[in-house]
């Protein structure tokens, strides 16, 4: 049976405090190296790696075993939640994991793919309740502070049944079929284009852009949209007829090697809430190659006074 409203509801507000990351094997986590942290760049992969590996000891510990000393650990006390269904704090983080874990015992993270840049860590999961579910795509941005988890942002989408390009909403098509970043020395010209295509394409509705950054093997996860350049095209070639003042503001870019993620407030119409969107991109050879997406209507109400964004 699917769960009640109100366990949906706690479990979306746990995505929103834990943020879903996990793998099947934990790393050892060492000492929070304070310094470093704050002023990570590019190449640091030694702080880049730690702050992955935080991120997925806590959710695991907390949501897989129900092990809430790894919240005191590793997240402030102060932790800011943007998730509108849960409130700040690391209390609450901790509330949440334990019911869940109470009543989901077999509840899962299933990692995709986690990216790291600067003080940020992006994590790309499919999040399953209960065993043969096909649960939601969830993307979750953690910022660290001092080498703990100081805030969170979040955007999950129920996983459909069917796809209009036959791509699931987490698999890698392009080559090589890794889901790990590529090189971090693409790190900054892979951002850089990633930027300037999003910023053509989306911001200013310019579907040239896809002529000029899109590659012709391009493979598409967007469930509503065919696969493929000609698809994409089409796809977002509607979206601006059907929305013509579509306003489209990016929040935060995140990327490592091949990987870069926009974090954007889509706005439809004047006047509205609009959405929270994440859209990961992935480049090969100077092309933009494939492309997943989770969205998230925003709501009238909040368990915070922070946003989404």
């Amino acid at each position: 049976m699917p769960p009640t409203t109100s366990v949906r509801r706690a479990l979306v507000a746990v995505l929103a405090s834990a943020a879903v990351l996990g793998a099947a094997a934990v790393p050892a986590v060492a000492a929070p190296h304070t310094a470093s942290v704050r002023h990570v760049g590019y190449g640091d992969a030694a702080s880049l790696g730690y702050q992955k590996a935080v991120a997925e000891r806590v959710l695991k510990g907390v949501f897989e075993q129900g092990d809430t000393e790894v919240v005191d650990r590793y997240v402030r006390p102060d932790y800011i939640q943007h998730n509108p269904l849960a409130p700040d704090g690391a209390e609450t983080l901790k509330n949440l994991g334990v019911s869940v874990h109470q009543q989901f015992p077999d509840f899962r993270y299933d990692i995709k793919r986690v990216i790291s840049e600067g003080d940020l860590v992006l994590v790309h999961s499919n999040v399953v309740a209960t065993p043969g579910a096909r649960g939601q795509a969830v993307f979750d941005i953690f910022r660290f502070q001092g080498g703990r988890i100081a805030e969170h942002w979040d955007v999950g989408q129920d996983v459909p049944a069917t796809s209009a390009n036959g791509n699931d909403m987490f698999s890698t098509e392009s080559w090589p079929r890794t889901q790990q970043p590529g090189p971090a020395w693409l790190t900054a010209y892979n951002k850089q284009l990633v930027t300037k295509a999003f910023d053509q394409l989306l911001v200013r509705k310019d579907l040239s852009a896809i002529d000029r950054y899109w590659g012709p093997e391009y493979h598409q996860h967007n469930p509503s949209i065919a696969d493929g350049v000609a698809g994409v095209k089409a796809g977002l070639g509607g979206f601006f007829e059907a929305f013509p003042q579509l306003k489209v503001t990016p929040k935060r870019v995140i990327a490592e090697g091949d990987l870069v993620a926009v974090h954007s407030h889509y706005v439809n119409a004047p006047g509205e809430r609009g959405q929270a969107i994440v859209d990961l991109f992935r480049v090969r050879a100077g092309k933009i190659v494939e492309h997943w997406d989770v969205i998230q209507d925003v709501p009238a109400t909040s368990a915070n006074d922070n946003t989404m964004f």
